[in-house]
């Protein structure tokens, strides 16, 4: 089980550090949304929103191949992985199975750490 952490904490860093790098750089070309979901990504691109997701990407991604401090970096990713579950389910259904990968290995992590997150279910 500890193989299966180390693979599922060391995909999902990657995932995030590269997609999330990918929206300053922009070395993985992508084609723009169409409809709703090209408006919702207009507005977050111009308010600057999308950089702040961005960021928090690149930070957790890091803090999860770190292998330190692997709660934080699932805290730091647990709402960013919400908000793509959402607008892939919602808005743009084409890359839904990868935040269904994303989701499914985030639940993994956070199970494998649930001793760090206990305090958020206790009485």
């Amino acid at each position: 089980m500890k193989i299966a952490t180390i693979i599922a904490r060391t995909l999902l860093g990657l995932i995030f550090v590269v997609f999330g790098s990918n929206k300053f750089l922009h070395f993985i070309p992508m084609p723009p949304p169409e409809g709703m979901a090209g408006d919702f990504f207009k507005v977050m691109f111009a308010s600057h929103y999308l950089d702040v997701v961005a960021a928090f990407e690149v930070v957790g991604g890091l803090i999860l191949l770190t292998g330190r401090f692997t709660p934080l970096g699932l805290t730091l990713l647990g709402p960013v992985i919400v908000n793509i579950l959402c607008f892939h389910t919602l808005m743009n259904p084409a890359g839904l199975p990868l935040a269904i990968i994303v989701s499914a290995l985030a639940l993994f992590l956070l199970w494998r750490n649930k001793s760090a997150f206990a305090g958020l279910v206790r009485k």
